[in-house]
């Protein structure tokens, strides 16, 4: 069986001959903190400012994470939308001795907020519809009208101790951006679980899933909206080797196989975003973030199609091998059937995934992050609440105690 690193390309990028494969880790390009003492829990440096979480499920999903806020003394901010309503969840908080925050309802709020050139990309997304992106901008621009400095996000389906809270609060005082790592039910794309079922090599990464950002570092990056998003936030900070891992984290437990359109809506991203890190892996942290994404052109993104394609082959293949077997379960199948769509994007009638759309995408981010970098330097503490969301235009809303 090919293991990963067999199915590989040579691309020339920026006059430099380059083996393109599919890298099953980027651990290097991590500064591990993970087993560094962590402050007391009770001083001051092991508390963020706030805690921001993005939701779109009941009210009771939250439980924990206001309890981990409470125990903090750290205020909440839940961003809600879908299932996810204000009343509900202020009701949930208000029931948490010393729980406090603030609960917003995102739903159907047109933010006054740049629009993006990345946002033209729905169609080769595969129609991908998702307000994650969104909420995390939100949360950044409400840091700085708020005026906190340091705010971890965290999403609704994470369980994560006090202790690695304290580390990841403590990280932000020396960089801009801190994660950690979920390898209990591992936060990973369809691909890459699919590859884990396959038995094939496959790591995990820090996620936005649990993210400490300093809002004041400025410049900032924003959250474009595509699947593996946080990856893009933090590409800049991996390529210069200023990312850090400051713990585990778990996420609850779900079928990454449950739909096969899961896999198409993550396809364009995650191809995107492997690329990309290939070529900051590949490139090391001599060349600047700006020369890399440069020398990502349509040359590189032809060859790593390629090889994305002969990747999602091999995990089908070896997923095949095991479909003869009497303990071959319905995962198996369900595996295959989404490796299947992913790779019917490249060939899609309407909107398929190209190495031109690729360009298009990245130049698009790259104007997006100078606009984005000249409005979020402009927004500036306005000393309340009430100024902040109405800034937002956040119009329903309710402040727990």
């Amino acid at each position: 069986m090919k293991q990963s690193g067999d199915t590989s390309r040579r691309s020339r990028t920026g006059g430099k001959s380059t083996a393109i494969t599919h890298v099953a880790s980027h651990a290097r390009l991590l500064r591990d903190v993970s087993r560094t003492p962590a402050p007391s829990t009770r001083s001051r440096r092991s508390r963020p400012d706030a805690i921001i979480v993005p939701t779109a499920r009941p009210a009771s999903a939250l439980t924990g994470l206001v309890e981990l806020a409470a125990e903090m003394e750290v205020p909440l901010v839940v961003l809600c939308s879908r299932q996810a309503t204000v009343e509900q969840v202020a009701e949930r908080m208000g029931r948490v001795h010393r729980a406090r925050g603030l609960v917003v309802q995102m739903d159907g709020h047109a933010l006054p907020i740049p629009r993006w050139d990345t946002g033209e990309f729905a169609e080769v997304n595969g129609r991908r519809r998702s307000d994650l992106s969104a909420k995390r901008n939100v949360g950044l621009l409400l840091g700085r009208l708020q005026g906190w400095n340091k705010v971890i996000f965290i999403d609704d389906d994470i369980t994560v101790s006090r202790t690695d809270i304290a580390r990841l609060s403590d990280q932000l005082d020396t960089h801009q951006i801190a994660g950690m790592v979920c390898r209990k039910h591992p936060d990973n794309s369809v691909f890459c679980h699919a590859r884990r079922l396959a038995k094939l090599p496959q790591d995990v990464f820090v996620t936005g899933a649990v993210l400490g950002v300093n809002t004041s570092d400025l410049p900032l990056q924003f959250f474009p909206d595509i699947y593996n998003e946080d990856w893009f936030f933090f590409a800049e900070t991996a390529a210069r080797h200023r990312l850090t891992n400051a713990g585990e984290a778990r996420q609850a437990e779900y079928d990454p196989f449950d739909s096969p359109v899961r896999a198409e809506h993550e396809e364009f991203g995650d191809l995107l975003a492997e690329g990309l890190y290939s070529l900051i892996e590949d490139r090391g942290p001599r060349y600047s973030f700006r020369q890399l994404t440069h020398q990502a052109k349509r040359q590189f993104w032809s060859s790593y199609i390629d090889v994305r394609r002969q990747s999602l082959e091999e995990a089908r293949s070896a997923l095949r091998d095991y479909q003869g077997r009497k303990d071959c379960g319905h995962r198996v199948d369900a595996a295959i059937a989404s490796l299947t769509a992913a790779d019917k994007r490249y060939d899609a009638v309407h909107s398929p995934i190209t190495a031109d759309r690729c360009v298009e995408f990245l130049e698009a981010w790259q104007q997006d992050i100078v606009v984005w970098s000249r409005y979020f330097a402009r927004t500036n503490n306005v000393g309340n609440t009430r100024g902040a969301l109405d800034a937002l235009g956040l119009l329903e809303s309710q402040r727990v105690r």
